[in-house]
């Protein structure tokens, strides 16, 4: 930005000493010449420009270069996103980068919760599953698994809005937001077990399509290790089965399930765009849905940008869970 800065000064002491030679110039055209000495003013004035002309408009390279970034709108919006800086709101009136550090931490609470969820569940599903592969128990789990995925969360959101929340129904959990009115005021333990309460339902719809999914694939990790020859090799040995399958397979079959997680990051903050608006959640899935319907561009842009940002954090955590589950993988290779 500063070279940017730099440019700009650059090219406004090349305007003010081109204006200032324009003004010493003691040609002028005035209303009672003739048109002959008009046109030789005119002429005069051609000549000079002709021989002056690389002076004031020549740029070298860098110049050139600098211009894409200082003299454009692209430029222009590049520096700002440098400083994340997006605008202000068409909607709120005020700055976006404002609005996402509110919305921000109360969406990655909702992703951070459901993809833990994700793999507490999924991962010990996925060895049962494997370790009982064509059994009665696996063909339920299964069966069950590929209904969860195939049902749409929006579909489950009302569903379970309409049978827990009150009407011809039991009201068991709230149907909005992630507080009570009021709760502000309470013990913090009252207060914590008032987010959780409200937690469940929107929770519960965040998570279980993920964790059929990453289950499955666990199940095909697994399966693909204890076939392994190091696996027999073990067997043989007389080590006992839960040995094999925690101790030797278990953290191999991890690293294509690990992989998902840089995916799941921001599909799941994708995700509760539909499931935030259900419930009333402020949080950047409303924000952004709101944003799309009112055409707030600014905050589209802002959304867009972060949901990028978070896959790349996804993929870097990622590759440090990798050393974690594989000792074989090391940062110094």
């Amino acid at each position: 930005m500063e070279a940017a800065e730099e440019f700009g000064a650059e090219q406004g002491d090349r305007l003010y000493s081109l204006l200032a030679e324009i003004l010493r110039k003691p040609w002028h055209i005035e209303s009672s010449m003739h048109a002959d000495q008009k046109t030789a003013v005119l002429n005069k004035w051609q000549s000079w420009w002709k021989r002056e002309k690389h002076k004031y408009t020549f740029f070298s390279t860098s110049e050139r270069l600098m211009r894409i970034f200082s003299a454009t709108q692209f430029g222009q919006w590049i520096g700002m996103v440098l400083k994340f800086d997006f605008g202000d709101s068409y909607a709120y009136h005020m700055p976006v980068t404002k609005l996402i550090k509110e919305r921000l931490p109360i969406s990655l609470q909702l992703s951070l919760i459901s993809i833990f969820l994700t793999y507490i569940i999924a991962i010990p599903l996925g060895v049962f599953s494997a370790t009982h592969q064509y059994t009665a128990s696996d063909k339920i789990i299964t069966l069950l698994l590929f209904i969860l995925y195939s049902l749409p969360s929006f579909w489950i959101a009302n569903m379970l809005i309409l049978l827990t929340t009150g009407g011809d129904f039991p009201h068991i959990f709230p149907s909005r937001y992630l507080h009570s009115s009021g709760a502000e005021m309470l013990p913090f333990i009252q207060w914590f077990f008032d987010w959780i309460w409200h937690l469940i339902l929107p929770i519960t719809c965040l998570t279980y399509g993920s964790f059929a999914y990453v289950s499955r694939q666990m199940r095909v990790g697994m399966l693909d290790i204890i076939r392994q020859d190091f696996i027999r090799t073990a067997r043989a040995k007389g080590l006992k089965e839960n040995s094999v399958i925690f101790k030797h397979a278990l953290r191999n079959a991890l690293i294509p399930t690990v992989t998902l997680l840089a995916f799941l990051l921001p599909a799941t903050l994708g995700g509760s765009v539909i499931i935030e608006e259900i419930f009333s959640i402020e949080g950047m899935g409303k924000l952004s849905f709101d944003a799309i319907l009112n055409r707030d561009y600014p905050i589209i842009n802002a959304i867009a940008f972060f949901s990028a940002f978070l896959t790349l954090l996804g993929i870097l955590i990622t590759d440090v869970l990798y050393v974690c589950v594989d000792p074989r993988i090391s940062f110094e290779k």
